[in-house]
């Protein structure tokens, strides 16, 4: 537990999907389950694909990408658990190899490594999903106690409407 006013800490990392767009959703219900919470951006995600200004302010904190000096403080503590929302099939691919050469992979990769719990709302398409490199991915991950949600396209329904992401569903998978 963070030594702030005894809350639980938590790192939501944001890959670069269409649906990233929504991640207050998911911070302001972390917040109102008592959470503090610090967001670390794939750099690809840092290009528009969610209002880092507006989670910034909504979290009292920097969003970070990159990495930092050692003679930079640390602008979070470390985590109590980390949920990835949404995560891309490139970030799940990346990590379940042990590849960390953004901020994001080495966040997921030490956080694993340090057993901190971690939750994942994959947002894939079902053609990638299919790739046997994304599955063998889910099953490492999975392996190592990563908790993953139902997976979600973002393909129309019939109606034309999309359905909502559950942001949510990833602080009940902790």
């Amino acid at each position: 537990m963070t030594e702030q006013a005894g809350k639980r800490f938590l790192y939501v990392v944001v890959c670069a999907a269409g649906i990233a767009v929504g991640v207050s959703k998911l911070i302001g219900a972390a917040q109102e389950r008592d959470w503090e919470v610090g967001v670390i951006a794939t750099p690809v995600a840092m290009g528009g694909f969610f209002d880092s200004a507006a989670v910034a302010a909504q979290t009292g904190r920097p969003v970070r990408s990159a990495w930092r000096t050692p003679a930079d403080p640390r602008p979070f503590p470390p985590p109590d658990a980390v949920v990835v929302a949404p995560a891309t099939f490139n970030t799940v691919n990346k990590w379940a190899a042990g590849i960390a050469d953004t901020l994001a992979l080495g966040t997921l990769c030490e956080a694993a490594g340090l057993g901190i719990p971690i939750a994942v709302l994959p947002c894939v398409a079902d053609a990638l999903a299919a790739h046997p490199a994304y599955r063998d991915s889910l099953a490492r991950l999975r392996a190592m106690g990563v908790r993953f949600g139902d997976p979600y396209t973002g393909e129309a329904r019939p109606d034309g409407a999309r359905p909502d992401f559950a942001w949510e569903r990833a602080l009940d998978l902790l």
